[in-house]
């Protein structure tokens, strides 16, 4: 069984980029990479159907996940914090300290 290529996302948009200008066909820019033609025609497909997000003016995942990673180890540390001072007290209060 062959193992499945894998492709960083800059070759692909390289390879469909080129496709797009047109100065070659589909088939000889898949042999010039050896690619497949169909395979080709995905990445073309799927780079057309996302296209517009480029312009898009909304927060996109990654800062989303960001800011609630943000917001998450925030929580966290005032919570460490909290307890912290809430065993510190618990010593005092049975002389453990």
């Amino acid at each position: 069984m062959e193992k499945r290529n894998r492709y960083a996302s800059e070759f692909k948009t390289k390879v469909v980029l080129e496709v797009l200008q047109e100065e070659q066909t589909v088939n000889e820019i898949a042999a010039k990479y050896e690619i497949s033609p169909v395979m080709l025609s995905r990445w073309k497909a799927e780079f057309m159907e996302r296209a517009s997000m480029v312009f898009e003016k909304k927060t996109n995942e990654v800062e989303k996940m960001k800011k609630e990673y943000e917001k998450k180890q925030e929580h966290l540390e005032k919570l460490v914090g909290q307890l912290t001072i809430e065993v510190d007290w618990l010593k005092i209060k049975f002389g453990l300290k």
